[in-house]
């Protein structure tokens, strides 16, 4: 929250308003393709304090990383945890997780961003921080759903298939194709 007296963001706030910045710019450019000056433009701050912050443009793209990749685990969360309170079925607790993934698939900034995390994995560094945020999540969907490793690979799979239709655009989606909801099935596992 702003403070009262100034009405400036607190540091917490300044932060997460460039993550937000570098989610936007590294989803359009991708990590080799985004500059800093691009980044702390559209945050509205120097290029030194976003070096101050984050040191290094690595630190900063993997901190968009995580943040996209922590949004996504909590959404698995929250609609698994509901899933199973209804129906502790495995099939159930998927289906409405993968549903549940088509609302994340509306915001293409979040989808693009998480594309371009793979993209960017011929970094020694950044694969290893995509390859751990990907583990948090499939052990997340593991853990609440129960699937063995055949079910979830199969679930994963057809995610993608999902990050692919919705990476093409939201106009194969909704053209009869394909729709959100459709795609939600696909990658439910009945």
């Amino acid at each position: 929250m702003q403070t009262k007296a100034t009405g400036r963001l607190t540091a917490d706030e300044r932060r997460d308003s460039i993550v937000a910045a570098a989610m936007t710019e590294f989803s359009a450019t991708g990590y080799f393709g985004t500059s800093t000056e691009a980044i702390a433009r559209r945050a509205g701050v120097s290029q030194p304090y976003l070096f101050q912050l984050f040191g290094t443009k690595r630190d900063l793209f993997l901190a968009a990383v995580r943040h996209g990749f922590e949004r996504t685990r909590r959404h698995f969360e929250l609609a698994g945890r509901r899933a199973r309170a209804e129906d502790p079925s495995t099939e159930h607790i998927l289906f409405e997780m993968g549903e549940s993934y088509c609302e994340l698939l509306r915001d293409r900034e979040l989808l693009r961003c998480q594309l371009q995390a793979y993209a960017a994995c011929a970094d020694p560094e950044i694969r290893t921080v995509v390859g751990d945020e990907f583990m948090r999540i499939y052990r997340t969907v593991a853990d609440l759903s129960g699937a063995d490793d055949a079910t979830l690979e199969t679930w994963f799979a057809k995610g993608m298939l999902m990050n692919t239709a919705a990476a093409i655009g939201p106009e194969m989606a909704e053209s009869g194709v394909f729709s959100f909801a459709e795609l939600g099935r696909i990658a439910a596992v009945r």
